[in-house]
């Protein structure tokens, strides 16, 4: 066995499987604001890798037969981190405007009496994704009382 140096592991970029490319694509452009850093086709296998700043952070592949399903094994949810609360509103905004399907009205705590917490919503394939701060919720209510409410959407 070798002794190699073992270090911290952060998370590359979320592969997601989607049905229909074109559709998930603009969501993710538009919605989110990611760049289309790469699109292609393998073996009757289109795919799309997106990022920001030229670094990948999403692919997206189209592979899938049917919706999200949030009782089979694999990606429970997708959270994606911004700098404060006034971003996230931001993104609720934008969101809103586009008739996203959202899990909770507006910005919610990620449990009682957390300070951290942003907003749940679904992609075209009902992916459950997020968007939250680490700070800014105080006093914004939790849905899932003491428990996660990132588990509960």
């Amino acid at each position: 066995m070798t002794t190699a140096t073992i270090g911290r592991l952060r998370t590359g970029h979320v592969g997601l499987g989607v049905t229909e490319l074109t559709r998930s694509l603009a969501f993710y452009r538009e919605a989110l604001g990611f760049e289309l850093l790469r699109e292609g086709e393998e073996e009757g296998r289109r795919y799309a890798f997106l990022g920001r700043d030229g670094e990948l952070v999403l692919t997206l592949w189209e592979q899938a037969t049917g919706p999200f399903a949030p009782a089979a094994a694999g990606l429970h949810h997708l959270a994606f981190s911004a700098a404060g609360i006034e971003e996230v509103r931001a993104y609720e905004e934008r969101l809103r405007a586009l008739g996203v399907d959202f899990a909770h009205e507006g910005v919610v705590a990620h449990a009682e009496g957390a300070a951290s917490g942003g907003i749940f919503f679904h992609d075209p394939d009902g992916t459950r994704l997020e968007i939250s701060a680490p700070t800014g919720a105080e006093g914004a209510p939790a849905p899932s009382g003491a428990a996660p409410t990132c588990g509960f959407f």
